[in-house]
């Protein structure tokens, strides 16, 4: 009877489960007219002080995380119910102060005082700022309109300012929607990248921080010795002989010098600049055609960001590589264009754009010429051009680059010069860095676009400047950002607004390729297929330089049989590498405790970083010793269907420097000992035993020393 009742009462709550879901379906339609409302009454005159509009705009932001609504319409519907809420309010204050009174509970008349406050202060910039203060935000278009302000003014600060209140808190909420993303990423291999990151920032805030306090009194310093040098030059009875010898090479070196004239010192430095940026492209250009060690970087570094990938990095770095697309770029130049003619700063325009085309056309030449095909199998989204060099990274630094000339052209302040050259390097380096992670350049490409876009970005700034000194021959009166009119304010708005839109709907088409090569087999000699396949017999660091070679064969069926016969010889998998997993490490390694999954650092075979990696602890139980080896999956594949496995067994045998291990030189020693493991476990036997390369002894690239008779052993897990 019980469980008839039981049964009955679960097909009610299915019943019930069944009615509400068409229901919430229609709530998904109906929430975007509720974002609009609910923006409406937060703009609304007083009533937006009791009502919580922001706090449910920010809530539906974080439903839109999960997938409930869009985010490019939620934009749009809190957009336009914030400016009715504001319009309304405008409205009834042009009618009169009739509604506020001290006594009223709701239309207290000290709102209104406070909002003729904050209106007198800031002026028609107060509908803009207000909308994002407190108590002030429903108060201040009523005195607006109360004020007299023209309609057409005010409507137009209230649409910018609604468009920017509605992404901002929108996507706050969406970010704040996707936060459970960002405590995978630190408990995943991505973590360490993320933290590698921050450190770099942090590095180059302090960086920063140091130029400013000290580059002024350092530029005096090298100001006076400069000077103290030359006066001892000057009066140096030979230099002075040696002048009146050769008196027109050193009138042209001094002309050359001349700060009054554009064909002085500033076109000297500009030439040298030009002129080192060009050998330093022929050079990575000769490293590619001639495949020297920058393109082992290439392959190395292009799989190591592969390693570290995760998918929420992935849509955060799509939101950057944006910035170097060809419809964004475009409007930022058109935007930037009227930005100059607005500023009278029209000298810089046909700079400007022969800066952009012409890197955008000597970059399209590169690729053409070069004919470099793409990382092939790690892409995240495929790329129909050449790879060489990369176009992105070109317009990044002829685009962006020209704006923070100009920027630092226009401000006086130490500073400020100082804050707009690292704001823009950063923005110009991650442009560049987000076409790496996304595995569509190669290093080599990116820093060849860079000193492409440098090219033209000096020729650029040499044009502008020609034109300033034939001019004015006098410093450009700086702007103040306070001046700038409101018809700037509403490009730039509306520039972030199109690029917000285009990235809510930027979405490659994913590759969904993985990194793979076509399947080889062999026989019973393994290690002899690696010259029939030109197989590396060494792993190798970063840059490509050889190190141990290799002294394991591993066969198995898959990975899952491969770790079970070591965990039964005693042989645990290592941790993956994460920031919780270092930071243990670290303190087992502080406090000399045990830590038998410690993570072990990745190392590079055929330019791979190891797929596996298994460790054992030694008799002294610590982190500071241990066994441990690296294996890279092949694409060899035996007859019977088993796969190939390759690796390297050394041992960590004692700290140094406080901060990483130092390997045991006898790396023989530690092969016997693995294959012996194995080999007691009595789900392996020894195939073979052969002589892999010549007896070596060398160094790795931590400065290491190891030695070995060049023997390999093959091990076939049953």
């Amino acid at each position: 009877m019980e469980y008839g009742s039981r049964k009955d009462n679960d097909k009610q709550h299915m019943e019930i489960i069944n009615q509400f879901l068409p229901q919430i379906e229609h709530f998904r339609i109906l929430g975007y007219w509720l974002v609009l409302f609910v923006s409406l009454l937060e703009s609304l005159v007083i009533v937006g002080v009791v009502v919580p509009g922001a706090v449910l705009v920010v809530l539906a932001g974080a439903l839109a995380a999960q997938g409930y609504f869009d985010l490019g319409d939620l934009i749009w519907f809190a957009a336009i119910g914030a400016i009715l809420g504001d319009g309304i309010s405008f409205i009834l204050g042009q009618r009169g102060t009739g509604l506020f009174k001290e006594t009223n509970k709701v239309f207290k008349f000290s709102y209104l005082e406070a909002g003729e406050r904050f209106f007198h202060k800031h002026g028609a910039k107060s509908i803009f700022l207000g909308r994002f203060i407190g108590l002030v935000r429903a108060v201040i278009p009523f005195v607006a309109g109360l004020s007299g302000m023209a309609a057409r003014r005010f409507y137009l600060w209230n649409i910018l300012s609604a468009f920017t209140w509605a992404a901002s808190h929108l996507l706050a909420g969406y970010f704040l929607g996707q936060a459970w993303q960002m405590v995978e990423v630190w408990t995943s291999r991505a973590g360490i990248f993320l933290a590698a990151l921050i450190l770099v920032f942090f590095c180059a805030s302090l960086l920063k921080r140091f130029i400013v306090k000290q580059g002024s009194q350092l530029l005096a310093l090298c100001r006076s010795l400069w000077f103290s040098v030359k006066q001892a030059l000057i009066t140096n009875p030979d230099v002075a002989s040696c002048i009146a010898r050769h008196p027109r090479f050193f009138s042209f070196a001094h002309a050359r010098l001349d700060k009054t004239r554009f064909s002085g010192l500033p076109l000297t430095l500009l030439g040298i600049a030009f002129l080192y940026t060009l050998l330093l492209l022929g050079g990575i250009v000769e490293d590619i055609l001639t495949l020297d060690p920058i393109v082992a970087v290439d392959t190395r570094l292009a799989n190591l960001l592969y390693f570290y990938r995760n998918e929420f990095l992935v849509k955060g770095f799509l939101w950057i590589t944006l910035l170097g697309t060809a419809k964004v770029v475009l409007s930022v130049a058109l935007l930037s264009t009227l930005l100059f003619w607005i500023w009278k700063k029209r000298e810089f325009i046909l700079p400007f754009w022969v800066t952009i085309c012409s890197s955008g056309i000597f970059s399209l030449f590169g690729k053409v010429a070069i004919h470099r095909q793409r990382p092939s199998g790690i892409a995240v989204f495929t790329e129909s051009s050449f790879s060489f060099p990369s176009g992105h990274a070109t317009i990044a630094t002829a685009l962006y680059g020209f704006l923070v000339y100009f920027l630092w052209r226009q401000t006086d302040s130490w500073r400020a010069k100082l804050n707009i050259f690292f704001t823009g390097s950063v923005f110009i380096l991650a442009i560049g860095f987000s076409r790496l992670y996304l595995g569509v350049h190669f290093l080599s490409d990116v820093l060849g676009g860079y000193l492409l876009g440098l090219l033209w970005l000096n020729i650029g700034i040499c044009m502008v400047e020609w034109h300033l000194f034939i001019k004015t021959k006098v410093h450009v009166r700086s702007f103040s950002m306070s001046s700038l009119k409101m018809a700037s304010a509403t490009l730039i708005i509306a520039e972030l607004i199109f690029y917000i839109h285009t990235g809510l709907h930027y979405s490659p088409a994913r590759t969904g390729q993985e990194i793979s090569d076509t399947t080889r087999q062999v026989g019973t000699d393994i290690a002899g297929s690696f010259a029939r396949y030109k197989l590396p017999r060494y792993t190798e660091s970063i840059v490509g330089e050889q190190q141990e070679p290799l002294n394991v064969i591993i066969v198995a069926k898959d990975i899952t049989l491969l770790s079970d016969v070591f965990k039964a010889a005693g042989w645990q998998p290592a941790d993956p590498v994460t920031v919780r997993n270092v930071a243990r490490t670290v303190k087992a390694i502080i406090s000399n405790e045990n830590y038998p999954t410690a993570p072990i650092s990745p190392s590079f075979w055929n330019g791979n970083v190891n797929d596996l990696g298994f460790e054992k602890p030694t008799p002294k139980q610590t982190v500071r010793q241990r066994h441990n080896l690296r294996l890279w999956k092949t694409n060899l594949e035996t007859v019977d269907g088993k796969h190939v496995y390759v690796g390297s067994a050394s041992m960590d045998a004692e700290m140094k420097w406080g901060l990483t291990h130092k390997i045991k030189p006898d790396i023989d020693s530690e092969r016997d000992t693995l294959i012996n493991d194995l080999l007691i476990s009595n789900h392996a036997t020894s195939l073979a035993k052969t002589r892999f390369v010549e007896p070596v002894s060398g160094y790795n690239f931590a400065g290491d020393p190891f030695f070995t008779n060049g023997y390999i052993n093959t091990v076939v897990m049953d």
